[in-house]
Order: C-alpha cells, then sequence, then structure tokens
C-alpha cells in the first residue's frame, strides 16, 4: 500500500499507546483515521490533542468484543469518510502471571479481546474491503510474545501465537488481491497497557478479591521505562512497513537472537533422514504446507529513517 494519502484507516485501541501513535503517523501522512477505543475518556483525550491540528480524525466507541458494536462503528465511520482501507486491529490486554493460577476468567477475557477482538474486525471488515476492490491494508498488533515464550505471560503469549499464525494464513489467502497484509510484533513501547488493562476488563470477567500471601513471589523489580520506544516512533515503523507491503513489521533489533534460537531449534528437531518423496507430493497438494512463498517476500529492512 504505497500511497496511503486520502485513504481512510479504521484503528482500534486508537485513543492511547501504539494506537494512538499509529493514528498519528497516518495522519500526518495525509491519511482520514477514524480512532476506535472502549474507553470515552481515552477518545475525549485524543481528539482534545487533535484538536489543534488540521487532521481529518474521527472518534467512535467500540468494545472489540461486541459484534454488533463492530458493525455499527464500522458504518458510522463510512458515513463519516467513505471505503475504508487501511484496518489496524491493535487493541489488546495484558494478562500476566503463572499459567498454573489462571482462572476460566483470565482465559476468557484474554481470548475474548486478543483473539477475537481480531476475529470480530475480520469478519466485519474484510469482506467489505473485497467488495470495494480499492487497494486496502490489513495490519494486527501480535507482541514480541507472539514468536518468542515469556513464562509469567502464557496467557498474553497464547493470544499472540494465535494473532502471528492468523495473520500469516490471511497473508497467504490474499496474495495476488488488493488487500496487503502485516503482522506488527512491538517490543518493549511506552504505553499504559497495564492501567487500561485493568479499566476495561468487564465485571464478569473480574476474579474475586484474594489476599496475596506472604509466601507469594514478588514481582520484578522496577525498570527504566525512559528507555522504552515512542508510541509516536512506533507509529512511523507501522506505516513505513505498511508502505514496504511488509508480513512482518518488527521495532527491536534486541530480540534478534531470541528469534534465531527458536528458529534453530525447530530445525534441529526434524529428524535426520530422507523425505518420502511420495508423501510430500501428497501433503503438497493441501497447498502452503512444505513451503510458502510470503515469506520470500519479506525483504531486509534497514535501519529507518523516521522523519
Amino acid at each position: 500500500m504505497k500511497d496511503v494519502k486520502g485513504k481512510t484507516a479504521f484503528i482500534t485501541g486508537g485513543a492511547s499507546g501504539m494506537g494512538l501513535g499509529m493514528a498519528k503517523a497516518f495522519a500526518e501522512a495525509g491519511m482520514k483515521v477514524v480512532i476506535a477505543d472502549i474507553r470515552q475518556e481515552a477518545l475525549d483525550e485524543a481528539m482534545e490533542e487533535f484538536s489543534h491540528t488540521n487532521f481529518a480524525i474521527f472518534p467512535v466507541k467500540l468494545d472489540v468484543t461486541d459484534r454488533n458494536g463492530w458493525l455499527q462503528a464500522v458504518e458510522t465511520a463510512e458515513e463519516q469518510f467513505g471505503n475504508i482501507h487501511l484496518l489496524a486491529l491493535n487493541a489488546g490486554v495484558g494478562i500476566v502471571g503463572p499459567m498454573s493460577e489462571a482462572t476460566y476468567k483470565d482465559w476468557d477475557f484474554n481470548i475474548q479481546v486478543n483473539i477475537y477482538g481480531v476475529v470480530n474486525g475480520l469478519v466485519t471488515l474484510l469482506p467489505r474491503m473485497k467488495a470495494h476492490g480499492e487497494t486496502c491494508h490489513i495490519v494486527a498488533t501480535s507482541s514480541t510474545g507472539g514468536f518468542s515464550a515469556v513464562g509469567s505471560a502464557g496467557l498474553y503469549c497464547t493470544a499472540k501465537f494465535a494473532v502471528a499464525g492468523m495473520m500469516e494464513s490471511l497473508a497467504t489467502e490474499l496474495q495476488g488481491s488488493n488487500i496487503g497484509v502485516s503482522c506488527f510484533f512491538p517490543g518493549p513501547v511506552s504505553t499504559n497497557l497495564g492501567q487500561s488493562t485493568g479499566a476495561t476488563r468487564p465485571d464478569h470477567l473480574k476474579n474475586d478479591s484474594v489476599a496475596p500471601s506472604p509466601d507469594a513471589p514478588k514481582g520484578p523489580p522496577p525498570f527504566d521505562t525512559s528507555v522504552f520506544m515512542s508510541k509516536e516512533e512506533v507509529g512511523k515503523r507501522v506505516l513505513r512497513g505498511i508502505e514496504r507491503g511488509d508480513l512482518f513489521i518488527m521495532t527491536h533489533p534486541e530480540f534478534t537472537d531470541g528469534i534465531k534460537a527458536r528458529n534453530e531449534a525447530l530445525l534441529r528437531a526434524q529428524p535426520v533422514e530422507p523425505r518420502n518423496e511420495e508423501r510430500a507430493k501428497v501433503v503438497a497438494m493441501f497447498g502452503t504446507l512444505l513451503y510458502n512463498p510470503i515469506y520470500d517476500k519479506q525483504e531486509l529492512v534497514d535501519g529507518p529513517t523516521l522523519n
């Protein structure tokens, strides 16, 4: 999607954090931007920030787990700006803690927002994008936890691995169409994910309060968040990835060794024995299981020159 000027973007979780960073970058590039968020106060604050600009920004309140709400939000956005060309599925929650202590409510909240929040956006907007036929792009926010497991964030990693698989499959399906697809894997970014997770958790999915055991392990020590990437830089990197047509949009080179380690472990786990060519022919009939050309299209990303 090389030419974004004049096109319309729809961003979930768009009123704060990375979503707001994307909104700024997209608007600066000349896009009309719909910021969708579950929190009215966040929408109000974002619109106040944009009130000092000439950007075309439109707020809609949306709970990404609400399928009827999705339809209403998209119809409202289309009435305001016309066809939607860029869908940024960015809304998410950060459920942390040992998997051995997770409750059904923890799992349900995590999956409803982090997985079904993406699914609902695809089901609502993908047919519309295909129908109007104009150049489009879909980007979904996974995480570095979507390719590197974290023991204290198993629920979160489960959802983010799922988003990555979803986007890679969608990119495979939409090859040669009017719709490009990217999966975004951000590392540490200055956001309020922890606060927004608690503020947006519905009452019926909240756990009963239990006093922590004095023997419970303590959390990590305080760390310097000043080294985290700003939401504005994140937005510019996402825009660059969309314009380049990248399958994978990464932000932090610090994770290179972890990516290599996982990929090398997968290769070492492959049996060292001759291929069964007859079996391979049968498997090849199922499409891209043996070899997927979408990975060949990912080009090297040099250090950014971001304005």
